[in-house]
């Protein structure tokens, strides 16, 4: 739902009182944890790469030809991070999926699945808006929906607490712009995987589920819809200087970026994706040109690393960032996990790249 003034006005409140303890106490940025497991020649390899910035947990796994590596700082297998933008590469998975279910195709119409009739985005086709061509805007234009998200997020707070149906309208009321170029879009991610869903006639969480998290194993990975349905142990997050973060636990954000996983999870993932066995794999094929000297399959994009093809997606959020890449040629996989919100993009081709 849409922040109501009253909900901003207790939430200003709550930022002030928490700014106030702050000015009193003011928490030292994180440093890398000592508390080191796994493998002993990856812990070497990544312990330089994590040590410069601030850093609190990091959890890493290194597939090469069907052998599996891993390196945790203050973590370890079952310890759960948020996957931010990582849940995009998931969402654009399930929409390969429907397809080759003859559920929906690349060009159907949003507004052939859900009520959007006589709005711009009625006639946006799913493959545009899982590539970044639809002309949606990163965030929705309405101004009380820009004013109500920059309020939250200048506060802190978590700024993804709209339902379904509110993240619905938001897409119908889009204006948009430079349709067939690419512009990355939170918001068209999680119309998209709505609409999947509905064409599917289920909901995001349990087309989730059922067609991705079940058939690969990953039971520990969640699609939290609040804060109450973390649990007790769920992992914090940490801003570089060392605040505690507020879960992003999105809602009807949750297509864009509502993943939680571990990274034994993780492994599970990476390996089907390079076993070619995950759902909708069809989804990694780089078909067009994102602008920015890489390509864009269906959701997923391919860089070239030194004469390298790596495909990959990554997830920044104020708390925790993510990152997933492949060299499918070689059978190569690594992702990292951290529980602080600086990227982990650099290192994770450092590492991908040493053997690539």
């Amino acid at each position: 739902m849409r922040p109501t003034p009253r909900t901003v006005a207790a939430a200003v409140v709550t930022a002030l009182l928490v700014l106030a303890g702050g000015a009193l106490i003011r928490p030292a940025p994180p440093t890398l944890s000592t508390a080191e497991r796994g493998d002993p020649q990856l812990l070497d390899r990544a312990r330089p790469l994590f040590t410069d910035e601030s850093r609190d947990l990091v959890s890493i796994v290194e597939i090469d030809e069907g052998t599996t590596a891993t390196a945790h700082f203050g973590a370890d297998d079952d310890t759960d991070y948020e996957l931010g933008s990582i849940s995009k590469a998931m969402t654009a998975l399930l929409l390969a999926d429907a397809i080759e279910r003859g559920e929906v195709g690349e060009d159907t119409e949003l507004g052939q699945i859900l009520d959007m009739e006589g709005t711009p985005a009625a006639e946006v086709t799913l493959a545009e808006l899982a590539s970044h061509r639809s002309g949606m805007p990163y965030l929705p234009d309405r101004l009380p929906d820009r004013v109500g998200m920059g309020v939250l997020n200048f506060l802190a707070l978590n700024p993804y607490i709209a339902d379904t149906d509110t993240v619905i309208d938001q897409a119908a009321a889009a204006s948009l712009e430079g349709r067939g170029e690419f512009t990355y879009s939170n918001l068209g991610f999680a119309v998209l995987g709505h609409a999947v869903a509905e064409a599917a006639g289920t909901d995001y969480p349990s087309l989730l589920r059922e067609r991705l998290l079940k058939p690969l194993g990953m039971d520990d990975t969640t699609l939290p819809a609040g804060s109450s349905e973390l649990p007790d142990d769920a992992t914090s997050g940490n801003s570089d200087r060392g605040r505690t973060g507020v879960p992003w636990t999105v809602d009807g954000y949750a297509p864009m970026g509502g993943v939680r996983s571990t990274s034994a999870d993780m492994e599970l993932f990476a390996r089907a994706l390079l076993e070619g066995t995950a759902p909708g794999i069809q989804a990694l094929e780089p078909r067009w040109d994102d602008g920015r000297g890489e390509e864009v399959g269906l959701g997923w994009f391919t860089l070239d690393l030194d004469g390298t093809d790596i495909t990959w997606h990554n997830g920044i959020g104020r708390s925790f960032t993510s990152m997933i890449l492949l060299d499918r040629e070689a059978e190569r996989a690594v992702v990292v996990l951290n529980n602080t919100g600086i990227d982990v993009d650099a290192e994770g081709l450092e590492l991908i790249g040493e053997h690539s």
